[in-house]
């Protein structure tokens, strides 16, 4: 009698509800710790805002040197975003993350030892070094367990991080300036104290919860890690690129590198200053922290929303575009309203804008970029788009100073954001949408 090698059995193909369940699972055991992550990642950006409405005064800062060292703090970050993320992928998200978030933690709340422009300078100059890398790689790590139909929705989810960010962290910092004096600092100092070093704790539960791999996860059975392999093995990619060279000179990272530091430096002109420009208000401390937590609380919801749409089949480029044209659109009605309140919110249409152009905009190099590509590729789109952060705050500050007013500065930042939109729409030269 013959005898018959059996083949191997293959998992048979999952039913769509067996899939939506499998990545909805995936994401409840990934996303929740790396969205509060990146929530604490843009606290610890964006709380110099609030420090600095007691702060400048205590160490002397100028409006323009407040804003350079509010931006170099991208200096740092720029620089070693592109090590960072092959240092990624070469010893493993998994603690990679947790060494980036350990670093900047303990370099946030070091910032209490600032005297003067100089160690300012210094510690935001460190800080930057030491989140570097922190969302390429998290963009990278999640592009490895989601497949594309999952993506924009999946990054909108931790990205909404940034606008959470604000909508819970300004009352709390707010808040947290009402400490003044207590144990004999300064309430600033609390400030950067009570929401840099819980970063450390979280480096830690980072090392300890998270799987480098959808092969290493233990709460993943065998039929489930191997659809999650074939489902992002099976993703049909548009001419692409699979290694660092060839990545970093693509016209589609250029031009996504752009497009990223144009509604950049419209996000970080107008957040780093948004608190100063509400004080033109006269309104309180306390009140300008809820205030500012109602406009970012309309830039989650519009941010996710969005995302479920452009999910559900809209034009990815499109929408980009768009969004940073309302971005635009926004601060134009800012500058022209007479009344504060509707200057107010024009800005808040402009977060909105902004905030659902960073939703769409990582789910498209993903489309072309596989592998150490992928890895590299978003760390220099990243880089050369958060150059924007520096810029932003830097052009405001130095506007401020020069004409008395934030007018010329949201007009800048407009501007910035157009060039944006029209650098995406040329990116329908290069990237098919099906």
């Amino acid at each position: 009698m013959t005898e018959h090698t059996q083949p191997a059995i293959q998992p048979s193909a999952p039913s769509s509800e067996e899939d939506r369940r499998l990545f909805q699972k995936i994401g409840w055991n990934v996303l929740p710790l790396l969205t509060l992550s990146y929530v604490f990642n843009y606290l610890d950006r964006n709380n110099i805002s609030f420090a600095a409405l007691t702060m400048n005064r205590d160490i002397g800062l100028t409006a323009t040197e407040f804003g350079i060292g509010a931006g170099i703090f991208f200096a740092g970050y720029c620089f070693l975003e592109l090590p960072s993320n092959m240092a990624l992928y070469r010893f493993g998200p998994r603690r990679w993350i947790a060494r980036i978030m350990i670093s900047w933690g303990l370099v946030s709340a070091a910032t209490i030892f600032v005297t003067g422009a100089k160690s300012f300078y210094l510690l935001r100059f460190l800080l930057g070094a030491g989140e570097a890398g922190f969302f390429p790689g998290v963009a990278y790590y999640l592009g490895t367990w989601f497949p594309a139909e999952y993506r924009t929705r999946v990054i909108a989810w931790f990205m909404v991080a940034i606008p959470v960010s604000s909508v819970v962290g300004s009352p709390i910092s707010g808040a947290l300036l009402q400490m003044n004096g207590i144990a004999g600092l300064a309430g600033w100092k609390w400030l950067f104290l009570l929401e840099g070093l819980p970063v450390v704790v979280l480096g830690g539960l980072i090392l300890w919860r998270l799987a480098d791999r959808p092969e290493d996860a233990a709460w993943l059975d065998d039929r489930e890690r191997a659809i999650v392999r074939d489902r992002i093995a099976a993703e049909k990619r548009e001419k692409p690129v699979h290694r660092l060279l060839p990545a970093l000179t693509d016209p589609r990272v250029l031009i996504l590198g752009i497009v990223q530091f144009g509604f950049l430096v419209g996000s970080y002109g107008v957040g780093i200053w948004l608190p100063l420009i509400m004080k033109e208000g006269q309104l309180s401390n306390v009140e300008i922290g809820f205030l500012t937590s109602g406009c970012y609380l309309l830039a989650s919801i519009g941010m996710i929303g969005w995302a479920s749409y452009v999910d559900r089949g809209g034009n990815k480029v499109n929408n980009l575009a768009a969004s940073c044209a309302l971005g635009a659109i926004g601060f134009v009605v800012a500058i022209y309203s007479t009344e504060f309140w509707m200057s107010l919110g024009g800005i808040a249409v402009s977060l909105v804008g902004i905030n659902a152009a960073r939703g769409i905009f990582f789910t498209i190099p993903l489309r072309f970029l596989t592998g150490i590509a992928a890895a590299g590729g978003l760390a220099f789109i990243n880089s050369v788009g958060t150059a924007g952060g520096f810029v932003g705050p830097a052009i405001m500050g130095w506007l401020v100073d020069r004409t008395g007013s934030y007018t010329a500065g949201l007009a800048a930042m407009a501007g910035f954001l157009m060039v944006a939109s029209v650098m995406a729409v040329s990116l329908r030269i290069f990237v098919r949408e099906d």
